[in-house]
């Protein structure tokens, strides 16, 4: 292997090879599993990594993250309370005065004033820190998934998300604040573990620990597991939502570290809330943001049951159902998101401000309009003590406290609208899950039109928002209306409507979202009923196949408007058809193992690609294709032409970058390289910061890439040796790891790996570095910080088992080799891509 001969030590990232230490084959190496992240597909991992103290320290974090994000939820659910409590106390005073003096206009006017008022702070906030917007989930698949989304886990976008959300709920939107905890959950599992932040400079702390990619993810799986837990009181939940609906590379230790870290959070914020609401410290009472109670039925009706295997019928009727629904949803929300993405986003921001003002006003004016005017008022049960303008309603658990409204109502009797509109949200769910008297069937249906058509226009306004809370509300309040429908007009009296609502909010939930394990064991969690696991189960699955049959869920399809190139599970059966060299992108952009600063610096300036291959010009295979006109190798037939021209471009650009493809062959290029005319004594490397002068050709200056090119056409005899970083040459550069023509390379300087990770996670770019005091002719040896074995497939490999390769190994850049060791092509993220590989099939199929 170049590079590893002599005194030169060659370092990956399982060994370091000096002289004669033991080495591992690549062999080896694939069958431990380890696995290629992009910064370790150059350097090696430290010794303290594989010791106690590094396991210790990993333990000691996530137990900190979960107790961070517990904090930070107790945080946004205090003052999100306190905020909704002022407005709702104002108004309704306001409104009992007025309903006697007839100035319930000014009424009004104070309720949009609160709501306007604290909506226009959290778009404010969002214009600070745009990816705040939203629930965030997406944008944390996306980066589970392996891409990473720009300031989605900064220290600046967790403060705008916290605050901004607390006031998008005050505001009185249809929003939830669980879902953003997912989200900030997931900032403080980046941020924790790094001491270090881009918005706080000043503040570092000499931390060795987990500088990788690796490392962040599994620190980011355990932070938004922790924030579900916090946000539904369900670590279990937690931690399957996390390898559902985000992790790609997961494995057996990192699963017994998120269920910790979700516990710890759960904790926390149990602590915390029971202490602040009930004054009993220890007590754990309130274990998430958003509690269910406690089901059962009233001691007087003997004739209820939960639920009954007669009931799985309208279960699954249901479930398809709430998959429509959700269908229907997201096929909405999805337009609105296109008009948005093409009327007011590309406009000035203050322009997104407006459209949610528009949106609080609008919603403002419904939810008082309709709780005046549409409202039922409806018989209050014995259970309930009746107030003045609300009732406090103690259901099946003393845990669980809720009110009903009166407005407009005589004594005994409560607004059924109100009750839904003029409550927080979680109280609206608390009252169609256990409230025991009865909802007019007109305003249920009422409430979920107005409710469904408000959350699916309210969901991507420039404001933090999540989906868990208003799909569960809505959803509900369909379940609701099925129960009254079949005791009042079938006469089904055992059914315990409850029951009812709770399969019908995880029927929309399950149609909006479509996930099945992890929104199953969050419910039965959220519930404390095992006994509704089959149930809501069976309803999950159902409201998924339905909504599948139609669209995507809501967040794989803002996912596929953002253009991320996530990769699913698993690919469909006929992409087998297609072959590694089917979809792999043949011009490649590569570095040699000995290279000029001038050629590194153009190859950096002019490409975007995060790793470039490392390799040699075989010259040998050279030599043989010019023996005939055609040679036959590994089955494989190349057309003599096709080669020359490409081995004859090779050697120009190889003389015109003044680059040494290895050690071995200076000689044979410094006989090639001309004199330099006097007009090239310019300074070359100014030139091309200029973009003046581009010593690294076109691969192909003289014919453009073709879809339809052949395994001939794109073959290329180039030697493999491994893989280097864009972040890493950039280092090197910035450090002056380089060595003069004159002197060997073992004279280079060398970098240990705290100095080549000290720049993570932001490594320094290329455009903004002031190079001009480099000698552009000094040489760069790259072999000692490439990967020297990574991950590489034949270019004759199964879609399929390329793509089980790269999902479940972390990989980002995938190498097609041949059977000589020669590179013909690299695999990426964008070539994996479900878009791409039906183009590819379509296009196969038509040179059948």
């Amino acid at each position: 292997m170049a590079g590893c001969r002599g005194s030169l030590c060659c370092c990956c990232r399982w060994c370091c090879c000096c002289g004669d230490r033991e080495t591992r084959t690549p062999e080896e190496l694939t069958i431990l599993g380890e696995t290629q992240e992009e910064e370790d597909e150059i350097l090696p991992r430290k010794d303290y990594e594989k010791g106690r103290k590094y396991e210790a320290v990993k333990w000691m974090m996530v137990f900190a993250i979960g107790v961070c994000t517990g904090l930070v939820g107790l945080f946004v659910d205090f003052f999100a309370r306190l905020f909704t409590q002022l407005k709702f106390g104002v108004v309704q005073a306001s409104v009992e005065e007025c309903s006697q003096k007839g100035c319930l206009a000014l009424s009004l006017l104070e309720l949009l004033g609160f709501n306007l008022t604290f909506v226009f702070f959290a778009s404010l906030l969002v214009l600070i820190e745009p990816v705040a917007a939203g629930s965030g989930i997406p944008e944390i698949k996306c980066y589970l998934n392996g891409v990473k989304v720009p300031g989605i886990v900064r220290l600046r976008t967790l403060l705008c998300k916290v605050f901004g959300v607390l006031f998008s709920v005050a505001g009185g939107l249809f929003v939830g604040k669980e879902g953003p905890m997912i989200h900030s959950g997931a900032v403080v599992g980046a941020g924790l573990p790094q001491f270090q932040s881009i918005s706080l400079r000043k503040i570092q702390f000499n931390f060795p620990y987990f500088r990788s990619d690796r490392d962040k993810r599994d620190f980011v799986s355990a932070g938004a597991a922790a924030g579900v837990a916090a946000a539904f009181g369900a670590p279990i939940g937690g931690t399957l939502f996390s390898l559902e609906e985000g992790s790609s590379f997961w494995n057996q230790g990192l699963t017994w570290r998120v269920l910790f870290c979700s516990m710890s959070a759960t904790f926390t914020l149990n602590f915390f809330r029971s202490g602040i609401q009930f004054g009993s410290w220890g007590s754990f009472q309130l274990p998430g943001l958003l509690n269910f109670g406690e089901f059962k039925c009233s001691d007087s009706d003997k004739k209820c049951h939960l639920w009954t295997a007669m009931d799985l019928g309208f279960f699954i009727a249901m479930g398809v159902i709430g998959g429509l629904l959700g269908a229907t949803f997201n096929c909405l929300n999805k337009r609105l998101a296109k008009y948005r993405m093409r009327n007011v986003h590309p406009k000035p921001k203050l322009v997104r401000v407006l459209e949610s003002l528009l949106v609080t006003l609008v919603t403002t004016v419904v939810v008082f309009v309709a709780s005046m005017v549409l409202g039922e008022c409806r018989q209050v049960t014995s259970a309930a003590q009746v107030g003045n303008d609300s009732i406090p309603l103690q259901v099946t658990s003393e845990d669980v406290n809720s009110s009903i409204k009166t407005f407009f109502c005589p004594n005994e009797t409560y607004n059924d609208m109100a009750t839904l509109f003029f409550n927080p949200q979680e109280s609206a769910i608390l009252q169609l899950f256990h409230q025991d008297s009865t909802f007019s069937p007109v305003t249920l249906a009422l409430f979920f039109v107005l409710y469904f058509s408000l959350a699916c226009w309210t969901y991507g306004i420039s404001v933090p928002s999540g989906l868990f809370v208003p799909s569960l509300l809505c959803g509900a309040a369909f379940g609701r209306l099925v129960a009254n429908v079949l005791k009042s007009y079938i006469g089904l009296g055992h059914i315990y409507s409850g029951t009812f609502a709770l399969i019908g909010a995880a029927a929309f939930l399950g149609g909006v979202v479509r996930m099945t394990i992890s929104l199953t064991v969050i419910l039965i969690e959220s519930t404390n009923e095992i006994t509704y696991g089959l149930p809501i189960m069976i309803t999950l699955m159902v409201a998924k196949w339905t909504g599948d049959f139609f669209n995507k869920g809501i967040y794989d399809i803002h996912v596929g408007l953002r253009g991320v190139p996530l990769l699913e599970w698993e690919t469909e059966v006929e992409m087998d058809k297609l072959r590694a060299s089917d979809i792999m992108e043949p011009n490649l952009t590569y570095v040699y193992p000995h290279t000029r600063i001038q050629s590194l610096v153009s190859i950096l300036r002019t490409t975007v690609h995060h790793a470039f291959p490392v390799v040699t010009e075989n010259r040998g295979n050279e030599r043989e294709f010019m023996k005939g006109n055609q040679l036959i190798s590994n089955n494989i037939k190349f057309k003599k032409s096709s080669i020359l021209t490409r081995a004859g471009e090779q050697r120009r650009r190889s003389q015109s970058m003044k680059s040494y493809p290895s050690s071995e062959l200076r000689n044979m290029c410094d006989e090639h390289v001309t004199s330099e005319e006097p007009g090239e004594k310019e300074d070359l490397l100014q030139q091309m910061l200029e973009r003046r002068y581009t010593p690294y050709p076109n691969l192909y200056p003289d014919q453009s890439p073709s879809e339809d090119w052949t395994m001939e056409e794109r073959f290329r005899p180039l030697t493999f040796h491994g893989l280097i970083l864009r972040s890493q040459l950039v280092t090197l550069l910035v450090r002056g790891v380089c060595y003069s023509e004159s002197q060997s390379s073992a004279s280079q300087p060398r970098l240990s790996y705290a100095e080549m990770a000290e720049d993570y996670p932001r490594y320094p770019d290329i455009h903004d570095l002031d190079l001009t005091l480099l000698n552009p002719r000094m040489i760069v040896d790259v072999t000692p910080y490439m990967n020297p074995a990574p991950f590489t497939v034949s270019p004759n490999t199964h879609v399929s088992q390329v793509f089980n390769l790269f999902r479940t190994m972390g990989l980002r850049h995938l190498p097609v080799v041949n059977a000589v060791g020669e590179i013909v092509g690299v695999i990426t993220r964008h070539n994996l891509t479900h878009e791409f590989l039906q183009a590819r099939l379509r296009q196969h199929y038509q040179t059948l």
